[in-house]
């Protein structure tokens, strides 16, 4: 028989399984972490556009990590400049395809939503930048490596977690004993 007495809040929440509550903290983990990436790396961005001229490091040169304002019409390590549409059209299929790893991820574990919502806010942060201003933004300098910046870090910082996750956090794989006769 049903009841006529509306149900409390406390009573929605007890009806729902405990994987709806996990849904949202993955949610909220990824988008979380590619927003907070964008926001970082976009910000960063025009403060170095703004505050520096094309060409121009901060502190002193011969200091070893430097703010140094550069941009790049290509890809990482100066590949394919000047290839602005098919590096527009490779980020929009790069960010489908970390939404499917999103999806679908290699092993369950809390950090899984965080790595990849870095890499997804930091292939959107690229595509932000080469789609308005035709290239994208670097300024992190050190030594003798091209510059990057906070888009390119959080890319290779989600990739290094999730590969390390992989290594220590996915089961094992089932081995069969040969009995030797």
């Amino acid at each position: 028989m049903l009841s006529s007495k509306p149900m409390r809040p406390a009573e929605v929440s007890e009806s729902q399984p405990p994987s709806v509550d996990k849904r949202w903290a993955r949610r909220l983990l990824f988008w979380g972490a590619a927003a907070a990436v964008i926001a970082l790396d976009q910000l960063t961005k025009a403060l170095v556009r703004s505050g520096l001229a094309r060409g121009e490091s901060w502190p002193e040169p011969d200091w070893p990590v430097k703010i140094r304002y550069v941009t790049n019409t290509g890809a990482a390590f100066g590949i394919l400049q000047d290839q602005t549409v098919f590096l527009v059209i490779t980020a929009f299929i790069g960010l489908a395809a970390i939404y499917l790893y999103y999806r679908y991820p290699p092993f369950e574990h809390a950090i899984v939503p965080v790595a990849i919502g870095m890499m997804l806010g930091g292939a959107a942060g690229n595509l932000i930048d080469r789609v308005r201003l035709g290239r994208v933004t670097d300024f992190i300098d050190v030594g003798p490596w091209p510059a990057f910046n906070v888009a390119d870090s959080c890319i290779t910082v989600g990739i290094a977690v999730l590969l390390t996750g992989y290594v220590l956090l996915s089961p094992a794989p089932n081995r069969v004993a040969h009995d030797e006769t």
